[in-house]
C-alpha cells in the first residue's frame, strides 16, 4: 500500500484554526499588568492609552476606544509583550511590545480585509516606532532591520508543531512544517522585521494562502524564546484571535558575497 501522509499534493491545504490548534503549548506564561496605565506616543505623533486591570484594557487610539480583554508576557524582566485582540472591533488586533528600562516601545495593528484580493494577503500590518510616559526614552529607535537575512531557525511550539523558517529578504520568509497538520506543506510569505533591542526581534508575516497573519517577537539572546499570535479567519470564515510561542533551535545561516537580497 502507497503511504500518501507526506504526500502535500494530496492533502486539503489546512485552515488557521487548524494549525494554530494547541500552538501555544510552549508559550512563555501570561502575566497580570493590573494597575498599569501607558501612555505611548507613536512616530507619527498620534497616541495611544492603555490602562490595564487584571482581565482587561481599556485604550484610546486610532479615532477610536473601547475595552477589550488582553494577553500579556514578560518576555525579558523589563520588556513585555502585549496583545488586544479587539473584541469592540471585529476583525483586528493591537500589539504592543514596550521596555520598562528604555521606555522605548512598537506598536502593530492587523486588520483582516473585507475582501480577498487576488495576490494581496488578506490580513494587513501597520507598523509604528512609539515612546512611553515612563521615563526619558534611551538607547535605539526601533525599526526595520536585515539582521535576519540568511538565517534559518527551525521553531518547536508544541509536541505536535514544529516549523522550518528561512529569513529570504526585508520582505519574505519562506517556511515548512515538519511535524504537525501542515506537514509537508509550505510556502513564501510576506514578512517584516524589526529590531527592538539586542537580541530581540519584531517578525511578523502575512499569508498569501489563507487569510492569516502573525506577530512575533524572538528572543535569540540566550533564551531562544519566541512569543506571538495570529489574526485569521478560521475554516467557518469568521474572525479568530490564537496565541503562539514557543522554542527556537538556529540551523545556520549564510552570507551573500555579492548581490545582496531587498
Amino acid at each position: 500500500m502507497t503511504d500518501t501522509s507526506l504526500d502535500p499534493a494530496l492533502d486539503e491545504w489546512r485552515t488557521y484554526d487548524e494549525f494554530a490548534a494547541g500552538i501555544d503549548t510552549y508559550r512563555r506564561p501570561n502575566v497580570s499588568l493590573a494597575g498599569t496605565a501607558l501612555t505611548l506616543t507613536l512616530d507619527d505623533g498620534s497616541a495611544l492609552e492603555l490602562r490595564f486591570d487584571s482581565v482587561a484594557v481599556t485604550w484610546d487610539g486610532f479615532d477610536a476606544s473601547g475595552t477589550d480583554p488582553y494577553d500579556a508576557v514578560a518576555v525579558r524582566d523589563d520588556v513585555v509583550f502585549v496583545n488586544i485582540p479587539l473584541e469592540s472591533r471585529e476583525r483586528e488586533a493591537i500589539t504592543v511590545v514596550f521596555s520598562h528600562t528604555t521606555h522605548r516601545a512598537t506598536v502593530i495593528r492587523s486588520r483582516i480585509a473585507a475582501e480577498a484580493v487576488e495576490g494581496t494577503p488578506q490580513v494587513g500590518q501597520d507598523f509604528w516606532a512609539a515612546t512611553t510616559d515612563g521615563g526619558p526614552a534611551t538607547g535605539d529607535v526601533p525599526g526595520p532591520s536585515r539582521d535576519l537575512i540568511g538565517k534559518r531557525n527551525i521553531y518547536r511550539y508544541s509536541p505536535e508543531h514544529l516549523y522550518e523558517h528561512v529569513y529570504i529578504s526585508s520582505r519574505r520568509y519562506a517556511w515548512q512544517c515538519l511535524e504537525g497538520v501542515q506537514r509537508g506543506h509550505g510556502d513564501m510569505d510576506l514578512s517584516t522585521v524589526w529590531k527592538f533591542a539586542e537580541g530581540l526581534y519584531l517578525f511578523c508575516f502575512r499569508e498569501f494562502r489563507i487569510a492569516v497573519a502573525s506577530v512575533w517577537l524572538h528572543d535569540l539572546g540566550y533564551q531562544l524564546m519566541t512569543t506571538g499570535i495570529f489574526l485569521g479567519l478560521n475554516g467557518a470564515g469568521q474572525a479568530e484571535h490564537s496565541r503562539a510561542g514557543g522554542h527556537i533551535y538556529p540551523l545556520g545561516s549564510v552570507a551573500y558575497p555579492d548581490a545582496q537580497p531587498v
